[in-house]
Formats: C-alpha cells, sequence, structure tokens
C-alpha cells in the first residue's frame, strides 16, 4: 500500500499540542522577565501515556528555549531493573550544566561542596564514611543547598531544567523535586518534569506526589491527550512526506488509537511491506523490527535492554564479548532501525522509547536475563570505572540481584545501601537494606560470617561492638532499616521492623541492642502521634538497668532527660541527664556527651542555677559549632534562645538567634530555621517589636517542613493577634497550631501556651464557660514545676477574665470555685526570676480585683515590678488597672499612667488596649494629650454616665445589658418595644467597637462606668 514510499522515523512537521506548547513557552517568557514584569521562577508537570509525544513536546520547547539563549540542562530518570538510582535527574543536569557553564556550577556551590557532592560528585570530596550520626534535617539540609545552587545558577541567565520519566524516580528523587517544587522563588529558572501517566496505578508512589503538586499554586500541570484523525493524518503527511489514502489514515488511526509513537511504528511497518496480517499488538510490531535485525544487533539490542536506561559503551563493550568494530557494525544497524539513539553526552546508547525497550527484555527467556545480569555483574566487579562513581555501587548490587546469585547480592546490596545512606538517600536505603533481609537466609552461613558492618553507624558503635571483628547479624540490618525507615519518612514500615527487632533481641538475649530498639520506637511513636513515646524509654531504662556503662546505657538516659524537661520538668531529672553525661564519657561517645551536657544545662536553669547552666549550655555550643555537627548546631541554637527568655534575657537569646538563623541558612537546616524564626518572634514580642515578630513567625510557618516548628510560628501568630485585638485571626491561628502540635504529644510549653491563647479567644467573644473550661483543662493536666513560663501568662489570662467579668449574672456563678483553681494552681510555681515575679504580683492583683478588694497600692506594686524586665504589653495592662484605682484619689498620677499606657498601645499596634485606655479616660475625663486641661472631677452624687459618645437611652441600655439582661427584659425595663431595644444594642456594639454582648459587659464592668449601687435590680 505504501511502497516505494520513503518514510522517517518521526514526522519534521510538529502535530497538534498547540496549547500545550503555548502553555510551556508562556512559562519561559514568564521566567525571563520582561520590562512590564520581573522574572520568576516556573514549574511544570507534562504527563502522559507512553508514547504519546511527551519527549517530541519537550524537544520544541528546548527549540524555543535555545532560539532565546537559555541554559538548557535534561536529566532523566535511570533505571536498572526494577531500580531507580538516587537522585539520578538531578546528577545528570548538574553534570549537563557544568558542560554549558564551565566554572559556575562550582562557584554556585562554594562553601558547600563537599554536601553538595552526595547529588554530584565531582563537587567535592566523597561524603563522609565513618560511623556518623544521622537526623531528619540531614535531607532537608541537602535539598534545600540543591534548591539554593539552582536559584543561583538562575540568577541572571535562564535555565531550563527538565527532568523526564520521573515514574521511574527513586523516592528520594520525588522527595528533592517536591521540595523544589514547593521552596522555589528566585531565579530565572524553568522546572518541568515528565512522567508516563498510565504507569500511575493507584498504588504507584508517584500518585501521593501528584496529588500534593495538584495542590500547589505553583506548579501548573499539563496532561497530553491522544491525536485526533486529523492530527493523525497531519502526522502521516510529515512521517511518509505524501498525503496517504483516507484508507491507511483510517487504519492507522485504528490501530494506533491517536498514539503518536503507534503511529510511527504502524507507519513504518506499512511502509516495509508489513501490510496483511498486522498483530494488533504493539509489542509484536516492535519484535518484529528487532527480528529484522542481524544476529549481531539483536543480541546488543537483548543485552542494552537489560542493562538499564542508558548502557555506556566501554560497559557494553566487555559485556557483549564481540569485537569492537562488530559490535559498532551492530549498534549502527540497531540506531539506523530506530531502536537505539546515542545518548546526548556520545558515551552511550539507549532505546529511543522506552516500550521498545520493555517489549525486549520482556521476550527474554528467565535463564537468559539472569545470564545477562550475571555478566554485567561481573564485568562492572572486575573494571569498576566503566560506569559513574555514583552509580556504581546501586547498579552492580542491581545486577547480582537480578542475576540470582544471592552469595554475590548480599554483600552488593549492602555496600549501595551505605552509599544510599551517605548520600542523605534514605527510602533507597531502606529498599536495598529490606532486600538484604529478604537474601539473608538465601547465603551460606560462612558469606554471612564474612560480613562486616563497614558504616551501619547505628548497629555497632551504640552496642559496644567492635566493627573490625563483630560479624554482622540479621539484627544489625533491620536497626540500619528502622533508621533509615524514620529518616526517610517511611515511619509504618520502620515502626513494623523496630517492635520485630524488639522482639527479636529480647529473645535472644541482648538487652542493650532491645533498649536501642525501644528508643527507637519511642521516636516513631510521637512521630506518628500514636502516643509521646514514654512508655517505650521506660521500657529501654529498665532494659540497661544494672548493666555497665555503654553508649546504648547513655543514649536511653539522655533521651529519657530530654523527654521529661519537656513533658514533666522538674528537679528528679536532673540525676538523669547528669548520669548520661556520666555514660557518654566513660564510652568516649562525644555526640551523645554533648546532647546530654545541653540537656544537663538547660535543667540546671530550671532548677535555679541560672549562671552556671548557661555557661554549660554555651561551651557545648562552641564544641558544636567548631565540630561543624550540623544537626546539635541546629537544636542548640532552638534551645539556648528559648532558655534565655525563660530567665528573661529576651535581647541575649535574639543575639543568639541571629547566630543561630546564619549557621541553619548555611548548613540548609530549614526546620531548625523555622523553630529559630518562632522563638525569635516569641523574644520580639516580649521586647515589644512586634512588628518584627510577626515578620519572623510568618516566615517560620512558610519555611518550616515539619509540623511542630510549624505550629510553634501559628502559635506566636495567634497570640500577636489576639494581643493586637484580632481574635477572628488568634482563633485561626490557634486552630493551626493546634492542628500541626497534633494531640498525643502534650508538652507543656504548647499546650500552656495554647491554652492561655484560647482563653484570650473566648473571653474577647463574650463565652467565659468556655474560657474557664480550658484553664480547667490546663490546670488539672497540672503545672509541673520549671513550667512557670508557659504557667504564669496562662494564670494571668484566667484571673484576668474573672476580675473582667465580675458583676456579670452569668458569670458571677461559679467564680469562686474558678479563682480557687487559680490560687491553687499558682503555688508551686517558681517566681524567683524577675519576670517571673512581675507576673505573679500581676495575677494576685488580677485575683484581687476579681474580688472587689484590689487596691492602688497592690497595682503599683506590680507595675513596679515589670519596670525592668521588657514586656511592655503587659506594663501597659498593669498600668491601665493602676490608673483605673487612683481614679477616685490621685486623678494626675491616674492621667500620667493613662497617657503611658496609651503611648505603648499605639506604638504596638495594640488595638483593644488603645480602645479600652480611650475608654476610661473619656469616662473619667482625662485628656490623653498632655496640655489639654482636664474637666472637673463631678462629685459621686452627680456622676454622669459612661459619656463614651452613647445617648442617655443608650447608657440606660448598656447598664442593663451590663446587669445581663435580655433585649425583651431591656425592653419590659424601658418600656420600649424589643425591637428598639434590639437597635439600642447595636448601636452601642458598634460605637464601643465590641463583637458582641458579652464583650460590652465586660468592658462596662472593667471600667467600672456604673456604681455599684446605681445598677438596676434584677428582673
Amino acid at each position: 500500500m505504501l511502497g516505494g514510499v520513503e518514510t522517517r522515523s518521526v514526522s519534521p512537521v510538529f502535530v497538534g499540542r498547540a496549547d500545550e506548547l503555548s502553555a510551556l513557552t508562556g512559562a519561559l517568557g514568564l521566567v525571563s522577565g520582561s520590562a512590564l514584569a520581573p522574572a520568576s521562577p516556573q514549574t511544570l508537570l507534562v504527563g502522559g501515556e507512553a508514547g504519546v509525544g511527551k519527549t517530541r513536546l519537550i524537544e520544541e520547547l528546548l527549540a524555543e528555549a535555545g532560539r532565546r539563549d537559555a541554559v538548557v540542562a535534561v536529566g532523566g530518570c535511570v533505571e536498572v531493573g526494577a531500580d531507580g538510582l538516587p537522585f539520578a535527574p538531578f546528577s545528570t543536569a548538574l553534570r549537563a550544566l557544568e558542560r554549558r557553564l564551565p566554572g559556575r556550577l562550582a562557584e554556585a556551590a562554594e562553601g558547600q561542596e563537599d554536601e553538595l557532592a552526595r547529588l554530584l560528585p565531582e563537587l567535592g570530596r566523597h561524603p563522609r564514611s565513618g560511623h556518623g550520626r544521622y537526623d531528619e534535617e540531614d535531607t532537608a539540609r541537602l535539598f534545600e543547598l540543591t534548591v539554593r545552587l539552582l536559584e543561583r545558577i538562575a540568577a541572571e541567565r535562564t535555565v531550563v531544567l527538565v527532568l523526564e520519566d520521573i515514574h521511574w524516580a527513586d523516592a528520594s528523587t520525588r522527595h528533592l523535586l517536591s521540595y523544589l517544587f514547593r521552596t522555589l522563588r528566585r531565579g530565572r529558572l524553568l522546572c518541568v518534569a515528565t512522567y508516563r501517566s498510565d504507569d500511575v496505578h493507584r498504588r504507584h508512589p508517584l500518585r501521593p506526589f501528584l496529588a500534593e503538586m495538584d495542590r500547589l499554586r505553583t506548579v501548573q500541570r499539563l496532561e497530553l491527550t491522544r491525536f485526533t484523525r486529523g492530527e493523525v493524518r497531519s502526522q502521516l503527511v510529515g512521517i511518509l512526506d505524501a498525503e496517504p489514502e483516507p484508507a491507511v489514515v483510517d487504519r492507522v488511526f485504528d490501530r494506533s488509537d491517536g498514539n503518536a509513537f503507534f503511529v510511527e511504528e504502524l507507519a513504518r511497518s506499512m511502509a516495509e511491506g508489513s501490510t496483511c496480517g498486522l498483530s494488533d499488538s504493539l509489542r509484536d510490531i516492535l519484535l518484529v523490527r528487532v527480528e529484522a535485525l542481524s544476529d549481531d544487533a539483536q543480541r546488543v539490542v537483548r543485552v542494552v535492554a537489560e542493562g538499564g536506561s542508558t548502557v555506556e559503551y566501554g560497559l557494553l563493550l566487555a559485556v557483549v564479548r564481540l569485537g569492537e568494530d562488530d559490535l559498532i557494525e551492530a549498534l549502527r544497524a540497531a540506531v539506523g532501525a530506530n531502536i537505539l539513539l546515542a545518548t546526548q553526552d556520545g558515551d552511550g546508547y539507549r532505546f529511543r522509547h522506552s516500550l521498545a525497550r520493555e517489549a525486549v527484555s520482556d521476550d527474554l527467556l528467565p535463564g537468559e536475563r539472569s545470564r545477562i545480569n550475571r555478566r554485567y555483574a561481573e564485568v562492572l566487579e572486575a573494571d569498576p570505572a566503566l560506569v559513574r562513581r555514583d552509580e556504581r555501587a546501586t547498579r552492580l548490587a542491581a545486577y547480582w540481584y537480578h542475576a540470582s546469585v544471592p552469595a554475590k547480592a548480599l554483600p552488593a546490596v549492602l555496600r549501595a545501601s551505605v552509599d544510599a545512606r551517605l548520600r542523605h538517600a534514605y527510602s533507597e536505603q531502606l529498599r536495598l537494606l529490606e532486600r538484604a533481609m529478604e537474601l539473608w537466609d538465601t547465603v551460606p552461613d560462612e558469606i554471612r560470617a564474612g560480613l562486616r558492618p563497614l558504616d551501619h553507624a547505628e548497629a555497632y558503635p551504640a552496642c559496644g561492638c567492635d566493627p573490625e571483628t563483630t560479624p554482622l547479624r540479621f539484627l544489625d540490618l533491620m536497626a540500619e532499616a528502622a533508621v533509615a525507615g524514620r529518616l526517610s519518612s517511611e515511619r509504618e514500615r520502620a515502626l513494623k521492623i523496630t517492635k520485630r527487632g524488639r522482639q527479636l533481641a529480647v529473645a535472644e538475649g541482648d538487652p542493650l541492642r532491645a533498649a536501642w530498639f525501644s528508643v527507637e520506637c519511642s521516636r516513631l511513636v510521637s512521630a506518628l502521634g500514636r502516643g509521646d513515646g514514654w512508655a517505650e524509654l521506660a521500657e529501654a531504662q529498665e532494659l540497661v538497668r544494672g548493666l555497665p556503662p555503654s553508649a546504648v546505657h547513655a543514649e536511653v538516659l539522655a533521651e529519657a532527660a530530654g523527654w521529661r524537661r519537656l513533658h514533666t520538668p522538674g528537679p528528679d531529672t536532673l540525676p538523669i541527664a547528669e548520669r548520661a553525661v556520666e555514660y557518654a564519657r566513660m564510652v568516649g561517645a562525644e555526640d551523645i556527651e554533648l546532647r546530654a551536657r545541653f540537656i544537663l544545662g538547660v535543667l540546671m536553669v530550671e532548677a535555679g542555677d541560672t549562671d552556671a547552666g548557661l555557661a554549660e549550655m554555651r561551651a557545648v555550643r562552641d564544641r558544636v559549632v567548631a565540630r561543624g555537627l550540623p544537626t546539635l548546631i541546629g537544636r542548640i541554637h532552638v534551645n539556648l534562645p528559648a532558655v534565655l527568655e525563660s530567665v528573661g534575657r529576651s535581647q541575649e537569646a535574639v543575639d543568639v538567634m541571629a547566630e543561630g538563623i546564619d549557621l541553619t541558612h548555611h548548613y540548609g537546616l530549614l526546620d531548625s530555621e523555622a523553630w529559630i524564626l518562632g522563638n525569635l518572634a516569641e523574644s520580639c514580642y516580649a521586647l515589644g517589636r512586634w512588628d518584627e515578630a510577626h515578620t519572623a513567625a510568618e516566615r517560620g510557618l512558610h519555611i518550616g517542613l515539619s509540623p511542630k516548628p510549624r505550629g510553634n510560628a501559628a502559635l506566636r501568630l495567634a497570640l500577636l493577634a489576639l494581643a493586637r485585638g484580632d481574635a477572628e485571626a488568634a482563633a485561626r491561628r490557634l486552630a493551626a497550631a493546634r492542628a500541626h502540635f497534633g494531640e498525643n504529644d502534650p508538652m507543656p510549653q504548647s499546650l500552656l501556651a495554647m491554652a492561655a491563647v484560647a482563653i484570650g479567644v473566648a473571653a474577647a467573644e463574650g463565652r467565659v464557660d468556655e474560657a474557664r473550661a480550658e484553664f480547667r483543662r490546663a490546670a488539672e493536666a497540672g503545672l509541673a514545676p520549671g513550667s512557670q513560663r508557659y504557667a504564669w501568662p496562662l494564670l494571668a489570662a484566667a484571673a484576668s477574665l474573672e476580675a473582667d467579668t465580675r458583676g456579670l449574672p452569668a458569670a458571677d456563678e461559679g467564680r469562686a470555685g474558678a479563682l480557687e483553681l487559680i490560687r491553687r494552681a499558682a503555688r508551686p510555681l517558681a517566681s524567683s526570676i524577675p519576670v517571673w515575679a512581675a507576673h505573679e504580683r500581676w495575677v494576685r492583683a488580677e485575683l484581687l480585683r476579681a474580688e472587689d478588694r484590689d487596691t492602688a497600692a497592690d497595682w503599683a506594686e506590680a507595675a513596679e515590678a515589670f519596670e525592668d524586665v521588657g514586656f511592655p504589653y503587659e506594663r501597659a495592662v498593669v498600668r491601665l488597672r493602676w490608673a483605673q484605682a487612683l481614679l477616685p484619689s490621685d486623678r494626675a498620677r491616674a492621667a500620667e499612667l493613662l497617657r503611658r499606657a496609651d503611648g505603648t498601645a499605639r506604638r504596638l499596634g495594640a488595638r483593644r488596649l488603645s480602645e479600652e485606655t480611650a475608654l476610661l479616660a473619656q469616662s473619667a475625663r482625662v485628656p490623653l494629650t498632655e496640655g489639654t486641661p482636664a474637666e472637673p472631677d463631678p462629685a459621686p452624687a452627680t456622676r454622669p454616665g459612661p459619656a463614651l459618645g452613647l445617648t442617655p437611652r443608650e447608657e440606660d441600655v448598656l447598664r442593663l445589658v451590663a446587669a445581663g439582661r435580655s433585649n425583651r427584659q431591656i425592653a419590659a425595663a424601658l418600656y420600649i418595644s424589643p425591637k428598639t431595644a434590639s437597635v439600642h444594642v447595636s448601636n452601642i456594639l458598634a460605637k464601643l467597637s465590641v463583637s458582641g454582648r458579652g464583650e460590652a459587659a465586660a468592658l462596662a464592668h472593667r471600667l467600672r462606668l456604673f456604681p455599684a449601687d446605681d445598677r438596676p435590680a434584677p428582673a
């Protein structure tokens, strides 16, 4: 039918996809910027079934990028068998950038070469080996440094980064890509990732990634559909360089169903004369083309199919066992038949389309597949230089595994797991360790006996074993797998492995290893929200009780001390931390010793030995910074400022945090930086720098990766919103904080602070019963010694609630019990530090005010205590109360206090405090502007009403509102209709700038607008 017609493998005419190409080139334009709009990075996902035309679409984009002088870097996910190589597309793309911009990559990576060498070994030394500790932030650090590297490269030139076939991506690559898409903010960078949508089945690991990206407004997703009949005709015209007959178009369209690659293959098949008996299976069409090659070419194609996504020429030459001339001729035939293509960098070969590779691989006999993989493994083992260093271990492990040679596969898999660990590819490490556990029982005993732990840091030093002489055990693999699962966020799998490992260690009579698993289980239970982790830590302490000192023992004690400091602070935790330090020193575990010493320093401060405790913490900080231990650097710069803040040294805390932000930013520790920013917001609040506090908290909320640092930032924003009089915003922020912190890990530092905000929100909205319930829940849980930093503000909020609602009939019932609960909760709390002594005096004065027993002297004492401790907002509140108590006896002094409180409120933007101060000044006829003469103090018998812009009738209504009357009762008392009463109430709420009747009543009582004997009798 098409005999004699010259065909091309690909149509020279780009068919269809006009909208998709427009979206891509439009994104390229936004990246490049213009005179009207600044450049901004763009991210896109391009999906479609295999063969639908994704590659051709990307080629058109790259051609346009070239015409605009953009720098193009393409990286593809490399598949070896069923395994993806860690970070393969990023490594390939970075190499492409280095070739196109010589020296620029090294310049952008300056100072972080060794860390970025985990992605691209050429940048620095091979990632460090040895028995170092790793934490969740190690991966975040690598990701942050990678994003920063790309932003620097794209700072002055347009860069197009294409990552192909992410349906094959390993978990670490997916996590890095997700991080890039979520955090990319600067640079002229266009990032495009492609995937095969037909491969993304319901349980495919890419599916949750795509769902996450769909929720991001910064990511544009394109799905390519199949061609219409008209587009298939246009494609055939380009391929055949002639107008096909309608019957040919119909035949090809029906068989291909509009798939562009299928159209190409069918057109070629027809042109080559295969018009009769054409198989409906594309697989058969592809295999017929392979079978048309010479025997040598077919052999080469089969070998390439099993070697991975790309096979290097030198490796192929050694594996295929042909003479070099014969190999080149075979490759030429396969390339000429459009089955294979040379790679862009010219050092290897790949299939033109992955469907062809899959068809050839599926056609291999089981023994044939094993033999090819074994040959790859033998050649690579004999000459490791045949592949890149960063791919070597993973590929060798995959070849031996698929060769079905367990004795060779197990050591290779273990080496690959270490390589993955050193690159922070923890998901791949977990998969490899699970494969090692699968292989374990199939390997002869003599092979297992010869295995050593290599760099399995969690397995040996922690339990006092000598890695040079002690054989690797199955428990060691489980320990490594548990840590890898935790660090890769595969916590469910990790918890299952950990529980099994603990049972096995107990059964084998290994209490140290069982205790180690218990500690790991505690971390996982807490991270999964299944509990607070104490039961597991208590079990670990029982397991090591009476055993000689060891690193595990020190670790258990350090974890227990740290847990108790956060959850049940008190003096009995101090001896635990001291023993942790002692044991760590005895066994030479310096990292554990430093953590334990820092915890000990915190506990010393909380026990009252402030200077010695801070000196110990600073000494640990200096040692950790000198050694360059990123995780400890992050933790210490989170906690040292927090301790400084707890003893009222807010400015010192800010200074330490400035250094901490620089260090965590340098090391790419985003979670630690987010914690620091949340704490910075707290210290800036205490110093009265509220705008800075808001900026810091918003930044922490934005960059935090984990729930708790984001919860900390949201909590600070809730407190600021409440202090500024926006109860609605405070409620939203508080709900977000509670969602981030969760309910199964009750730490006083979060629970008490959130309860204080919740009381303030409920009080502002007139929900007295709910506010009391909030305090009751917190108080009944216990205000432990050492929690005064959060407990005193909570008590102040509860006491102010009772004082503000004194005289409200709806709130009077139950007040006596509430006040007794506040006093009982306050008794054990320390107030030796000036800042908490000031809060204690404030709480005491508020409790007296709630009973109408407060005097100007009580408030003068509280105000004096606040003079030198910061907290300008709280100081202004106390001055307002002092002025209120002074008005009957010393109006001049009261006026001065009101003016100072008003100035502070205006400077901070504390709207509610400012309005309350203004209302009190107005009702007392006291000017807030100096130089304005005050009105004479009227005699008590002729004292006018509130005079807050209210009419006399509205004053009468407000009196009744303050007495707790309903609209119907007000109408009956004043001989007006309920509708008129409702109008008056609405006008009062508007004039007083309050949100409801409860708040209006509370305000009236707080300002003592109506003498007690002047209130209407109850109806």
